[in-house]
């Protein structure tokens, strides 16, 4: 019997890199320098060349911003999550301002909604999501949107505030008419492990039909982990196998969907490379 707590196997490499567009490195278990290269090495062996790793609280937003200058494979990404705003203050502001100023943290995030858990009320996360959409237009970096449970009223504060120029929908949720919405208004939609969830059909539906260049692959590891290791713990090279999936889902070559993915994440997030 297979261990649950056991990571799944390193799949064979890609045949063009990819880019984990939103994986938590510090929830994976990283603590320092040599722990973000041991989880890099192996995404590498994957055919992930490099991660975005992501904010969910203020010491989350230190720690990745920190680590995107200790290995050029790391890319940051800072914010408080949703779930996390009922005390979202002037000191809070004042430290995201400062962190989102750094050359290699690369978008405001993760942000947004999240209707599902009861952590903190519906009006103070709004008040939050509209601030970071605010900081996300001062400083010129995409915004990065958790929506759980939430998409009409994503969909209404980004329209009442203005979108920022690129609005990326993190583990979108969504179905195919609401991914549709989202693909019109010019947003890019990034695609974590449940979408290879064989239930997962409403999701699938909705992957079909997003242009390559607003798409963008994700582990959001160490959670979700992809098909057929769902339940184990997740790791950026998982990643792997959620492209896989999508290049069979979308019948189309794996090799071009990798190269097409990593240039929207290189281009959403002007990345150096």
């Amino acid at each position: 019997m297979t261990d649950k707590r056991e990571r799944p196997p390193v799949p064979e490499a890609l045949p063009a890199p990819v880019i984990d567009a939103h994986t938590h490195l510090d929830a994976c278990g990283a603590v320092d320098a040599a722990d973000v290269a041991v989880l890099l090495d192996r995404a590498n062996a994957a055919g992930v060349s490099h991660v975005i790793t992501v904010a969910d609280d203020l010491k989350a937003a230190r720690w990745a911003a920190e680590a995107s200058t200790w290995d050029s494979r790391v890319y940051a990404a800072v914010a408080v999550h949703p779930t996390r705003t009922s005390s979202f203050g002037d000191a809070e502001k004042a430290e995201l301002e400062r962190l989102a100023a750094f050359d290699r943290v690369v978008a405001i995030g993760e942000t947004g909604l999240d209707y599902y858990w009861d952590y903190s009320p519906p009006a103070a996360q709004q008040e939050a999501f509209r601030w970071h959409i605010d900081l996300s237009k001062r400083v010129g970096k995409p915004l990065m949107i958790h929506d759980r449970d939430a998409h009409e009223d994503v969909l209404k504060i980004l329209d009442a505030e203005g979108a920022p120029s690129t609005v990326v929908f993190h583990c979108f949720s969504g179905d195919a008419d609401f991914a549709r919405r989202c693909v019109d208004a010019g947003h890019v939609l990034s695609f974590a492990g449940p979408v290879t969830f064989k239930n997962a059909r409403a999701l699938r539906e909705a992957a079909l039909l997003v242009p390559r260049d607003q798409l963008l692959v994700e582990t959001d590891a160490p959670f979700l982990t992809p098909h057929p290791f769902r339940g184990r713990p997740n790791e950026p090279y998982c990643v792997n196998y959620t492209v896989r999936d999508l290049a069979a889902l979308r019948a189309e070559d794996l090799s071009e969907l990798c190269s097409a993915v990593t240039r929207t994440a290189q281009r959403v997030f002007g990345l150096d490379h």
